[in-house]
């Protein structure tokens, strides 16, 4: 029995089949997305933290830090990576309760989310997380609070070259800070497609 997504990809293949072949992907320079120069010299982190608040994201650079942030809002239920949660267990008191497998029946039970970060662009703020480097989407899209755990050696400089180290992935995710939209009378409005906090934290 086939499920309605079953149905409309079978539509999609069957609307592409009789085309004889596919357009070519466009020709483009990575030199064009290129915002501006960052000095050899500047410090990445600094300079992504810098941008990552312009857009109401939070750096962190402690693991007590991230805790005290949890503590002050009073987000004590969460999911971590199960790879990462033995580095980060020591520094969480018995009050938060932190499990490492997400379990998608109970999706709003999570407060926040703790998963691994591909990369991150100083030059924009923004966060990259792929299929193979989460180990799950879900807990870095659902939660109220994302925190994505981002190591100093996979800040890139600007858009080209993370854009040139991204890996063979098939779905790659950018955030620059909380989930927006203004789609309601124009009035920006954070965390209503996706977490309404999002944290960098550099260990």
């Amino acid at each position: 029995m086939s499920s309605d997504r079953d149905t409309i990809l079978a539509r999609v293949h069957g609307a592409l089949a009789p085309l004889a072949e596919r357009a070519p992907l466009p020709e483009w320079d990575l030199e064009l997305v290129h915002m501006r120069t960052i000095q050899p010299a500047t410090d990445l982190w600094a300079l992504f933290a810098e941008r990552l608040k312009l857009v109401n994201g939070t750096p962190l650079s402690a693991v007590a830090d991230l805790v005290a942030l949890l503590e002050q809002g009073r987000w004590r239920r969460g999911y971590c990576d199960p790879a990462l949660w033995p580095q980060f267990k020591d520094a969480f008191p018995a009050i938060f309760t932190v499990e490492t497998a997400f379990d998608r029946t109970r999706v709003d039970d999570y407060d926040f989310g703790i998963t691994a970060a591909t990369g991150a662009i100083a030059e924009t703020g923004t966060l990259v997380l792929t299929d193979q480097g989460t180990s799950s989407r879900l807990a870095a899209l659902a939660p109220w609070v994302h925190v994505a755990v981002l190591r100093r050696e996979q800040i890139h400089a600007d858009i080209s070259a993370a854009l040139a180290v991204m890996p063979a992935d098939p779905n790659i995710v950018w955030v620059t800070g909380p989930s927006k939209t203004a789609d309601v009378e124009g009035i920006l409005i954070e965390g209503v497609h996706g977490p309404g906090v999002q944290v960098a934290l550099l260990v």
